[in-house]
This record gives C-alpha cells, structure tokens and sequence, in this order.
C-alpha cells in the first residue's frame, strides 16, 4: 500500500499524502531527534533570521513553517514525550521513546492516509493509551496492523487475512464491521454456523452412502434374477439378451447417479470443513517445571541495579508476576540482573531453581541450526525421537523441525525459542520473558498464552499488553513507577 512492494497483478491508488508507521523502524543513534522529524533545516533557517541572517535561502527553506517549534512540541505532547526531546539525539531514547518519536514525526508530516503497523510494540500503558486516541480520534483514513486487542476495540472495520493451505500466501480476506468485540462475536457466530454446516453435511454423505448401498444391493438382487431366469431357457435368447442389456444400462444409470449424489455431498462436507477454523493449539505438559507453594525461587536483598533503583523481594511458589512500568524505567535491567545477565551495583541475588531468560531480541538459539538441533544441544540426555515428539505438540511437526531457526517468522521463532527453553534440561521452574508479545499475530499471541497454561514453575513477564496479562492470569504485580519517598524503593513487591 505504501509502494515499496509491486504487486503481482492489480492496482494500488492513493489519495493524498502517505504517512507509514514500520514495525522495524530505521533508526541511528547519532541522528537529531528534529533531523528525524525532517524539521532540522527549517528550525536552522528560522535561527539563522532570527540572529539577524536575511539571506533569501533561508525564507525559502522556511516557508509558512514559522511555528514549526511549537508545532512540533504540540506533536511531541501529543504522543507524551517532552519538548527538551527536541534536541536530542536518536540514541538517548528508549526504544519505546523512538516509536513514539516516529509517530509524532508523522503526524507533523500532516498525513491524509495513515499505515501503522504494530504502533504499540514497545510502548508503556501511557503511551499506548495515546495511540488508542489517536486511532479513535485520526479524521484521514487510517489502517493499521496490530495485536494489541485494546487497540483494535477502536478501528471502524477488521479485515482479517488468512494463510493458504499450506501457511504460505493468502487465502482469503474477510471482513468483519465494528472493533475487536464485535469480530470476536461474528467469528464465534461464523464457527456456530461452520461446524453445524460440517455435521448436516457429513449426515448428507453418510445418507448418500447408504442409499448408494440399497440401490447396488437391489441392482445385484435384480442381476440375479436375471440370470436364473436366462438360465431356466423360458425366453427366447434374443429377448434375453435385450433384457440383459436394458437391465445393465438401467443399472449403471442408477448407479451413477447415487454416485454423482454421494460426490456431491462430500464435496459439500470438504466446503464445510473449509469453513471451520482449524488454528493449531499448542498441547504439552511439563510436570518438570513445577515448582510448589512456598518454595523460594529467587531472592533479591537490597539489589541496586544500573538504574539506580533499589529492590528486595522475592519470588515463592509457581507466582505469576508481572513487570510494569513507563519507558526507560529499568524493566529490562531488572530482569537482566534477576538472571545473572547483569551484576547489580550492590546487594544480592539469590536463584534456587533453574531459571532461564527470553530477551525481546530473541536471540536464544542458534539462527545456523534448526529447530530440532537446537532443542538436542538444549536437551542432550533426550532421545532424537523424544525431541521431535515434544516439539510436535508445540506445532514444530515433521519437516517443520527441521527448518532453520534463520528461516522463521517472528511467532515462529518465539514458538520454536518458547519450546527450546521449556524442554531444556535440567527444566527451567522460574521463566522470564521480556514483551514476548511484540510482532506476533493473535494466533501466535493464543499460542504463547497456550504454551504458558502449561508451566508450572514461577513466571516473570515483561509486558505493557494488558490482554496478554489478563490471560496469563497474574497474581502480582512489581509497578517501577511506584518509588516510596525514600529513595528509588520499589513498593509492595516484597
């Protein structure tokens, strides 16, 4: 839609000015934050009059752009980040900062289409809130690509793109009116419907087939007859032999036509099947996470980590905890001293399971290897066969193991790493995750949701997904926003 790509056969056309929001955006962190913004050269020409500089060049990069500045603040605002960010640079931002940078350097670019694709990843329950206002509020024509069910509660239409067959290109395109509760309501009626459609359809073929039966069984009934009446000699050859023939040319008309029926309905039940949303669930058990009530886990006394914050609590039992808080606020430092990937300033860490960390990066297993391989190094004492079947259930079947891990999509790749850890040995009973929601589709966000429901040891999570948290079912919360006055404390996690 943005005319990177060519299409293979029709036409793309746009109305007005195109503002594209990249799931990966293209940042360096030496630029000016207002170079990013492509008001660099404006706010320089502007200084340049302003020191007493009348050269024409200048009037003519300025423009009706006088009140650049405080447009630009407004913008700034407007997604929630201060104007002193003006004059900064790309590399002194959080990776949530820079996509809510990106966002208000589009709005400022006045757009009358707007694509945003995944405009939440990263983002805090602040900024996200914003985004959701904005969609709501946004008078061009906006479409957007996201998981972030919230969100979605706010778009006017939903139009849902299925896989083929076999999970590569596209099906089919469906549409569905209203936000995300009114297409979760018509899919639901949709698959009400579906599955009726498959049972009267399969009633049709089982009836068809019995039908069929009867008439073969009357039509060889009737053969018979026939021939014992040839037998007897009690007709003239000649009328026998026509009887035979009529008889026969009556039968195969019979015959084709329960035939062309039973077809018919079997076609009918591979349509009805096709109707029927047949998106794979993860199943497995892993008993060798469990981690029981009152068993610590982990213990953190008085950890200073490279934020500055201070923490002590602990984890006990099989928690499910989640890890909140605004850009910038040390959610990932703080996991990354939980593990052990980073040595706090001062105090301790004290970890009496085995603990294992997935980054946002994901970059836990090797990209050269494939799945199967990767999942053997991490899992050494398991037979091949034994590998294969667990990755199995988590919809890593046959060939699919073993592709390489370079090769996978984003919700591939979370699978393949999510089923890495888990059947790892020794097995891991305190998990932590950092926004293992970010660039996954919502089967992929099920499927994650679906993996989870089977651990049974302690869980840390990262996330500003507030859906995904609602489904994990979380039973406590550590909130790096909330400080005691004395000192960076974190509150109420102990």
């Amino acid at each position: 839609m943005a005319g990177d790509l060519t299409p293979t056969r029709g036409t793309v056309q746009m109305s007005g000015a195109v503002g594209w929001l990249r799931q990966d955006l293209p940042l360096h962190a030496s630029t000016p934050v207002d170079e990013h913004l492509g008001i660099a050269s404006v706010r320089a020409a502007i200084r340049s009059v302003e020191s007493g500089d009348a050269d024409p060049a200048h009037f003519d990069v300025i423009g009706d752009d006088w009140d650049i500045d405080e447009r630009a603040v407004a913008e700034l605002a407007r997604v929630g980040l201060p104007d002193d960010v003006l004059d900064r640079r790309i590399g002194d931002l959080s990776g949530g900062e820079a996509m809510q940078l990106s966002m208000a350097a589009l709005l400022l670019s006045r757009p009358d289409v707007l694509l945003l694709d995944e405009p939440t990843n990263n983002l805090d329950r602040a900024a996200r809130i914003r985004v959701h206002d904005l969609v709501a509020g946004f008078r061009g024509t906006l479409v957007v690509v996201s998981h972030d069910r919230e969100l979605l509660e706010h778009v006017d239409r939903i139009a849902e793109v299925r896989p083929g067959a076999d999970g590569a290109g596209v099906r089919s395109v469906a549409w569905y009116g209203g936000g995300w509760s009114a297409y979760e309501a018509q899919v639901a009626a949709e698959q009400a419907a579906a599955e009726q459609a498959v049972v009267e359809a399969r009633a049709q073929v089982r009836k068809q087939h019995q039908q069929l039966m009867g008439a073969q069984t009357a039509i060889a009934r009737r053969a018979k007859q026939g021939r014992k009446v040839q037998e007897s000699g009690s007709l003239p050859k000649i009328l026998a032999g026509a009887r035979k023939r009529s008889a026969e040319e009556s039968a195969g008309r019979i015959r084709g036509v329960h035939e062309q029926r039973l077809d018919e309905a079997r076609s009918r039940l591979d349509e009805a099947r096709d109707g029927v949303r047949t998106d794979r669930e993860i199943s497995v058990a892993l008993p060798a996470t469990t981690v029981h009530r009152g068993q610590h886990v982990v213990t953190l006394d008085e950890v200073e980590i490279r934020t500055g914050a201070t923490f002590t609590f602990s984890v006990s039992g099989p928690e499910r905890i989640a890890v909140v808080g605004s850009n910038g606020s040390g959610k990932t430092t703080l996991l990354q001293t939980l593990v052990g990937d980073l040595s706090p300033i001062s105090g301790s860490v004290r970890r009496t399971v085995p603990t294992r960390f997935v980054p946002q990066r994901l970059d836990v297993l090797d990209p050269e290897l494939s799945v199967i391989e990767n999942a053997r190094m991490l899992a050494p004492e398991s037979t091949h066969q034994e590998v294969r079947a667990q990755l199995a259930r988590f919809l890593f079947r046959g060939r699919d193991a073993d592709r390489s891990v370079g090769v996978l999509s984003g919700g591939e790749l979370l699978r393949a790493t999510l089923a890495c850890v888990l059947l790892a040995q020794p097995a891991p009973r305190l998990l932590v995750l950092d926004e293992p929601t970010n660039n996954l589709d919502l089967a992929s966000v099920r499927q994650l949701v679906e993996a989870l429901e089977s651990y049974e040891g302690a869980l840390l999570v990262v996330s500003h997904d507030e859906s995904f948290l609602a489904d994990l079912a979380i039973t406590r919360r550590i909130d790096l926003d909330e400080r005691e006055d004395e000192g960076d404390r974190a509150p109420g996690v102990g």
